[in-house]
């Protein structure tokens, strides 16, 4: 038989390729003993091919298994009962069963779905099969995209070891849970039980002993086999796909009998990684930190701690030497293999050894360092994602290929891409550094500031964010001294707004009128003194005198108040004379009112909010707009003499022609519409995009402009 490394699919439970790990042994056991156990971990780690080796030897101790994958087209379901149904029917096929299902479940749909999968189980599986059942659930993950919940499932799976206590059928029947997720997320109603049993089954890399046996497949190829797969397993981190892949490569791509690992790494998975990663591994890895924007820049400040060299790269001495490039380098300008196992780059003359003393040794792209684990929400994803993986309390990158690709510059790439500040940054390069009116202030620098904690930023960050701390230092200082300024003056200022208040006072009383308004016209003139031209009044604290001042004026000068609506007045009309004025509301009514604030006529008849209201040219009739979807045309005494119906959303505005023998209207339809006074459609504009707010005939009557949603005024 052909020795074949697979990195395509799940490995066939016969191949010669699969690798034990302790995960195998703890796995099986802990199934034997009947317990609940989960596999959760990154994609393309051996989830699906640790199953199936586990159903072989659970088959060979005369248990019996099923192996369901959800990632099929169950996610694209819309009822549950459908769901339910397709995992029973799975069982029935699997397990042979002798049931008709579709007669089955209708004898039962009155039941709830969940209700019926109980029945199922008790009644037909545990009852036909009496051997010991393990239900393995492949990409657990895919409920998360169902467009119902799928508490109820986890919430039974976790009853049925409750239930073993009532029934002892149930200590036959036993779940194992595969997939990219946590414990956590199984179920989403924070009121209910979480998922807090079972067993978690730790999925690890291979080790090069657990390796050993790929090497195999090298022979005939490589002269030593052992050392070629060790040099592969300190390239992949022993993550099972890369390293199947990688031997795969060596076996196709290998140009002689003793191959460097470093440069088929860096030709068939670094170098344009995007087009060799076939099938896909590492773009799985970038979308899964990027797929959540809300979460993304804590995953990427967090990777950045990880990545990030605790000192700084290989230079030549001296405070500042950012024109020498380290001599280690990756992702993509990682053209040169040489550069990757640290040898010199040709274009720097070798180092004179008083040099060498300077020299801060490169940290290893391996992921020697990391950050402690503390179990976050952020870094479980982090985890999941693949990109990192926990090692002695600390979280570390996986392997040496990962940060080759998805380096420090790749992190502050995606960065900028999520900085809450990039219009205002962008603005403030665009003018050489110079619109200080793009600095972030208040609390946007604060948001700004809290979003930078953890993260590794650009110099071009920095220096936005710095002048932005300096900008608001200065106005600070700005403020301070004002605020000294106007100390000095409290006392006299004090007075005027006494003065002032007595004003405001004197005004409430009866007869006192104008005697307060030349009272509060001195106070105002008296503070005026105090303050002077520039900086201007805006920015002074103390300006009550003036305020009263602008308070009398408008009680003074206002007319009187027309109140009998009983909802939002959305619009108001005068008549060609000005004698009279009509009011739109959101009671439903229109009202006609005379200039002393009497209502003379209530016009009623549309069902729903009046949203515009317009005098005709000749004063003689009103034309209204509804949210009842239509226009209304009435006579002065309140009587509808033409309804226009032909919009089939809100109308929002209604004008007449200058000549009053046209009315033209605009509806959330996104369309406007010509009538005539006959209630007839001559003419229907349509090429907005979004409501039409506002329609106005011009003066000639030739053209009409509208106004929407959409952004755009339109003249037709």
């Amino acid at each position: 038989m052909t020795y074949q490394y697979i990195a395509e699919s799940t490995l066939p439970e016969d191949t010669q390729t699969y690798v034990t790990r302790e995960a195998d042994s703890q796995l099986y056991q802990a199934l034997l003993e009947g317990k609940l156990c989960y596999v959760f971990n990154s994609r393309k780690i051996g989830k699906s091919s640790l199953a199936l080796q586990t159903i072989k030897r659970l088959r060979t101790a005369g248990i019996v298994s099923v192996f369901i994958d959800l990632s099929g087209d169950e996610t694209k379901l819309e009822h549950p009962e459908q769901w339910y149904a397709n995992i029973l029917d799975t069982w029935a096929y699997e397990l042979d069963l002798d049931v008709n299902l579709k007669s089955w479940l209708e004898e039962r749909n009155w039941l709830s779905p969940l209700r019926r999968f109980r029945e199922f189980i008790e009644s037909v599986m545990l009852s036909q099969v009496p051997e010991k059942i393990v239900i393995f659930i492949d990409e657990i993950d895919s409920v998360l995209s169902l467009n119902f919940s799928a508490d109820d499932l986890f919430a039974f799976i976790r009853s049925c070891y409750n239930r073993r206590t009532q029934n002892a059928d149930y200590n036959r029947i036993t779940f194992c849970l595969l997939g990219v997720a946590t414990p956590s997320v199984l179920i989403q109603d924070k009121k209910r039980t979480p998922f807090n049993i079972g067993q978690a089954i730790e999925l690890k890399g291979f080790t090069q002993e657990q390796a050993a046996p790929l090497a195999k497949g090298l022979e005939g190829k490589v002269d030593r086999p052992i050392q070629v797969l060790n040099d592969i397993i300190d390239w992949t981190g022993g993550q099972p796909f890369l390293t199947q892949k990688l031997c795969k490569i060596v076996l196709e791509q290998a140009e002689t009998s003793n191959p460097d690992i470093t440069e088929l790494v860096q030709a068939y998975i670094i170098n344009n990684w995007e087009e060799n990663d076939n099938p896909e591994h590492l773009g799985t890895i970038r979308d899964r930190i990027l797929s959540n924007q809300q979460r993304t820049s804590q995953l990427l400040g967090i990777y950045q701690q990880i990545i990030t060299p605790p000192n700084p790269p290989l230079v030549r001495g001296g405070k500042d030497s950012t024109n020498n490039p380290p001599l280690v380098r990756g992702g993509k300008d990682s053209t040169n293999s040489s550069l990757i196992r640290g040898e010199r780059d040709s274009s720097n003359p070798p180092l004179a050894e008083e040099e060498k003393d300077n020299l801060t040794p490169p940290r290893s792209s391996g992921g020697q360092g990391g950050v402690a684990a503390d179990n976050s929400p952020e870094q479980m994803e982090l985890q999941l994602s693949g990109l990192v993986v926990k090692k002695h309390g600390q979280l570390q990158v996986y392997n040496r290929i990962y940060p080759e690709i998805f380096n420090l510059d790749w992190v502050q790439q995606e960065l900028a891409k999520l900085r809450p500040y990039e219009e205002n940054i962008a603005a403030w390069k665009a003018s050489n550094h110079q619109d200080t009116s793009r600095l972030l202030r208040g609390k946007a620098l604060d948001d700004a500031l809290q979003w930078k904690v953890g993260k590794r930023l650009s110099d071009e960050d920095n220096d936005f964010l710095d002048a932005c701390r300096a900008d608001e230092l200065q106005e600070l200082k700005k403020n301070n001294e004002l605020l000294i300024k106007f100390r000095k003056q409290f006392r006299e200022v004090f007075q005027i707004e006494e003065a002032g208040r007595n004003a405001l006072k004197l005004f409430q009383s009866d007869g006192k009128q104008i005697e307060a308004l030349r009272a509060a016209i001195k106070a105002g003139e008296d503070l005026k003194k105090w303050i002077p031209d520039n900086p201007p009044l805006s920015e002074y604290p103390v300006t009550n005198s003036l305020l009263v001042l602008q308070m009398i004026l408008a009680k003074i000068r206002e007319r009187c108040q027309f109140v009998a609506h009983y909802g939002s007045v959305r619009s108001v009309s005068f008549s060609l004379t000005g004698d009279a004025i009509a009011t739109a509301s959101s009671d439903n009514t229109v009202k006609l009112w005379d200039l002393q604030g009497n209502c003379l006529v209530t016009f009623t008849g549309h069902n729903n909010s009046v949203t515009s209201v317009s005098f005709s040219p000749t004063g003689h009739t009103i034309a209204t707009a509804s949210s009842d979807t239509t226009a209304k045309l009435w006579d002065l005494q309140g009587n509808c003499l033409v309804t226009f119906t032909g919009h089939n959303n809100w109308v929002t505005s209604v004008s007449f022609s200058p000549t009053g023998d046209r009315i033209a209207t605009a509806s959330s339809d996104n369309t406007v519409k010509l009538w005539d006074l006959q209630g007839n459609c001559l003419v229907t504009f349509t090429g907005h995009n979004n409501s039409v707010t506002s329609v106005s005939f011009s003066p000639t009557g030739d053209r009409i402009a509208t106004a929407s949603s959409d952004n755009t005024v339109k003249l037709w």
